[in-house]
């Protein structure tokens, strides 16, 4: 029989609006236990079957409504609000109601997270029976942005990991991945139209080892990238789980493996792809040859990628290339404008133009301010939070990812033995702790802060095992702070986690532990990185690096 008692349903992360409990028996699923669907909750349905299927060992049948256990059903009138729902256990059932499918999707994580936590296991246990405990929950999302970013140009992460990754978004009820696709390091989609940003750009001849001055490198090739047919199993696998995938293409700086594949691109003819890891001079031209071929890329992405949103970048642009390129500082004077500073709010424009005819919306970093805005566009504030409050009063939407509270990749102690120390200190409790509505906007600015985003930029991140032990558990208290209203105490977080953490194990999460690295962490050589723990590593910076 599977691990028993039960959790108290306290443990629940995120922690939900409203819970109740009666103490009263609760719901046993056996082998006879019978699921449920309308025709809008079908997709949750197929989820359920599968997955907690496959955990607990039991059949989970499709039956009747009348004789099914387990209930799911979508009801735009039932008053949950936007992606909320409604979960009941008792003696005789389980329902689960939502606002929309999504709000069932969440209904049931919510009830996996009532089971015993061997329940998030992938192979079936054979258990003869599992025990819900009898609770009333209501539900649903502060922020309708809830997202993770994942850069695979850095660090390339095949489609395995992705879709890992996407559970492991889901069972935090988290519902953006952005992809970062493209960097200086690499190209990481297919574009049929332009074949050697993927033949040539995709690969790199050595990377960079650690943060370490002068730099100094593995001498291992490194690169992939996903095809098309790829990205279509992602996007519908994320649709599924109700996770919507934003791509981002980096324009006009952070683009040396492009202007490698395609040297017209660039202002300075042929260079390779990027080995090292920062800030480099090399940047796009603006020339109409240089629109038009980024304007056809965005156009197959939006073949790929249903996402409302389209990320273009718009990070860390030196200018002196412009400065010094005549075809730069013609298109300052034909178009009127004061500075190169404007010349790149023109370049973004011309791209959030073509975005908006086609339906979509432009997103970028919080550097597009710089030079005004077109009024469509959207801004990630990473540099602080001053980005986005001058995006929110200025009337634009805006997504908060401030370096002090949201980056993935940045050290987690100042411990001797904290594997690859980099960037800022950025505790679990700090992750916890930070607010995505700056506290200087009014009430009717803050409206227009749609949510809050982590970032993991991947320099040091070159598997699975040391993206797990980045990300968990401050994922955790990030999906928490995003999803749940009302005032927030570490103190009390700290228990559920604790039990939480039962369920990653299950799951097969290699999280950093909460009393600091595990041994094999910092295991000399381990990742294959050339680096020594404790080794000095860069305070500030964008990708951390």
């Amino acid at each position: 029989m599977p691990e028993n008692p039960h959790p108290d349903p306290l443990s629940l992360l995120p922690r939900p609006r409203e819970l109740t409990t009666d103490g009263s028996g609760g719901l046993t699923l056996t082998s006879a236990t019978r699921v449920s669907a309308d025709h809008a909750a079908q997709g949750t349905l197929s989820w359920l079957q599968r997955e907690l299927g496959a955990a607990t060992g039991l059949p989970l049948a499709t039956g009747d409504e009348e004789d099914a256990q387990i209930r799911l059903s979508v009801d735009p009138g039932a008053g949950l609000g936007r992606e909320g729902y409604r979960l009941i256990i008792d003696s005789e059932g389980a329902i689960v109601v939502g606002n929309e499918p999504a709000g069932v999707f969440y209904g049931v994580q919510t009830l996996r997270q009532l089971l015993p936590t061997d329940a998030y296991r992938t192979t079936a246990l054979g258990g003869a029976e599992w025990r819900l405990p009898a609770v009333s929950i209501t539900d649903a999302p502060r922020f309708q942005w809830r997202g993770a970013m994942l850069d695979i140009a850095r660090h390339f992460q095949p489609k395995r990991e992705i879709l890992r990754f996407i559970d492991l978004l889901a069972l935090h009820k988290l519902n953006v991945l952005h992809l970062h696709l493209t960097d200086d390091q690499g190209w990481r989609v297919e574009i049929r139209r332009y074949p050697k940003l993927t033949e040539v750009a995709s690969w790199r001849a050595e990377s960079q080892l650690g943060a370490t001055k002068p730099a100094t490198f593995d001498n291992r090739p490194h690169g992939g990238f996903l095809t098309q047919d790829d990205i279509r199993e992602i996007v519908a696998y994320a649709d599924a789980r109700h996770v919507a995938v934003v791509p981002e293409i980096d324009v006009p700086g952070h683009s040396q493996a492009a202007i490698h594949a395609y040297p017209e691109l660039g202002e300075v003819g042929e260079i390779p792809v990027g080995t090292q890891w920062g800030i480099f001079e090399e940047i796009l031209g603006v020339t109409d040859n240089v629109l038009e071929f980024y304007k056809n890329v965005f156009d197959e992405l939006i073949e790929l990628f249903p996402s409302t949103y389209v990320h273009v970048g718009g990070d860390e642009v030196p200018k002196t290339q412009w400065k010094n390129s005549a075809s730069a500082q013609q298109r300052i004077r034909d178009e009127g404008l004061a500075d190169e500073d404007e010349l790149q709010s023109w370049f973004i424009r011309q791209l959030d133009d073509h975005l908006t005819q086609r339906g979509r919306r432009l997103l970028g970093w919080d550097e597009i301010l710089e030079g005004g805005l077109a009024p469509g566009a959207t801004v990630m504030s990473w540099r602080g939070e001053e980005g986005g409050i001058a995006a929110a009063r200025a009337g634009h939407d805006v997504i908060m990812a401030p370096t002090a509270t949201s980056y993935l990749d940045y050290k987690q102690s100042e411990r001797p033995d904290e594997p690859v120390p980099v960037g800022t200190l950025l505790r679990l409790e700090d992750v916890y702790a930070g607010d995505p509505v700056p506290a200087d906007l009014s009430e009717e600015e803050a409206r227009h802060v749609l949510g809050g985003q982590v970032n993991l930029w991947s320099e040091h991140i070159d598997n699975a095992r040391r993206l797990d032990y980045m990300v968990f558990p401050r994922l955790t208290a990030f999906a928490e702070k995003v999803w749940t209203e009302g005032d927030r105490d570490f103190a009390e977080f700290e228990p559920r986690l604790r039990h939480h953490l039962r369920r990653l194990d299950a799951a097969g999460v290699e999280y950093r532990p909460l009393d600091g690295p595990r041994p094999w962490h910092t295991r000399p050589g381990l990742y294959g990185w050339g680096y020594q723990p404790g080794q000095e590593a860069p305070e500030q910076g964008h990708a951390g690096a």
